[in-house]
C-alpha cells in the first residue's frame, strides 16, 4: 500500500472542504482551490480529517492514491498558510523590479524582459546594494508558484563557470573549472 496515500489529511482550522462527486473544493483565509479526482479514488471526510482510499491494487491506482493525497494536503496547506518561492538574480548588471503584476528583469540581454505574473500570485523584489536582487513569489496554489518560478528561472539558467543567472534561493550550482593555461 502507498504509505503517503494511507495517511489521512488533517484539515486546519478555518479551512472548509467540500466533496461534490469527483470534485474537491477547499476554501480558506488565503483563497479557494478545487481539484478533480479520478473515479478510482474515493474520498471520505469525517471530524477534521480527509481519508483517501483506492478501489484496487493496480499500479495506476496505487500511483493515483499517493498523488491525490499529496494534492489535497497541498491544497489544505496552501489556503491556510500559503506557499513562497524565492529566486536570486546573480550577475553584474542583472536587475529585477516588480510593479503590480509585471516583473521587469535585466538579465544581460540587449533588452529588458517583461514577465507578466498571474493574478493569483503576489510578487515582490528586494534589491540591496552589494547583494543579488531577490524575487519573492507568494500564493495559495503550490503548483502555480512552482511553475512560474521555473519559468522565470528558465529565462537565464545559472551557468556552471561563473554562476550567473536566475537560481532558487539556496540552490547549489556545480561549478566547473575554466580553461587551464596552454602547455608549452
Amino acid at each position: 500500500m502507498s504509505r503517503i496515500g494511507k495517511s489521512p489529511v488533517t484539515i486546519p482550522s478555518g479551512v472548509e472542504v467540500k466533496v461534490d462527486g469527483n470534485v474537491v473544493s477547499v476554501k480558506g483565509p488565503k483563497g479557494e482551490l478545487s481539484q478533480e479526482i479520478h473515479s478510482c479514488i474515493q474520498i471520505s471526510q469525517e471530524d477534521g480529517t480527509i481519508t483517501i482510499t483506492r478501489e484496487s491494487d493496480a499500479p495506476d491506482h496505487r500511483a493515483k492514491h499517493g498523488l491525490y493525497r499529496a494534492l489535497l494536503f497541498n491544497m489544505c496547506q496552501g489556503v491556510s498558510e500559503g506557499f513562497k518561492k524565492e529566486l536570486e538574480v546573480i550577475g553584474v548588471g542583472f536587475r529585477a523590479n516588480a510593479s503590480g503584476q509585471m516583473l521587469e528583469l535585466a538579465l544581460g540581454f540587449s533588452h529588458p524582459i517583461h514577465f507578466e505574473i498571474p493574478k493569483e500570485i503576489k510578487v515582490s523584489t528586494v534589491s540591496e546594494k552589494g547583494k543579488a536582487p531577490i524575487v519573492t513569489l507568494e500564493s495559495h496554489d503550490k503548483q502555480l508558484v512552482g511553475q512560474v518560478a521555473a519559468k522565470i528561472r528558465s529565462l537565464r539558467k545559472p551557468e556552471p563557470y561563473k554562476g550567473k543567472g536566475v537560481r532558487y534561493l539556496g540552490e547549489e550550482i556545480r561549478r566547473k573549472a575554466g580553461k587551464s593555461a596552454a602547455a608549452k
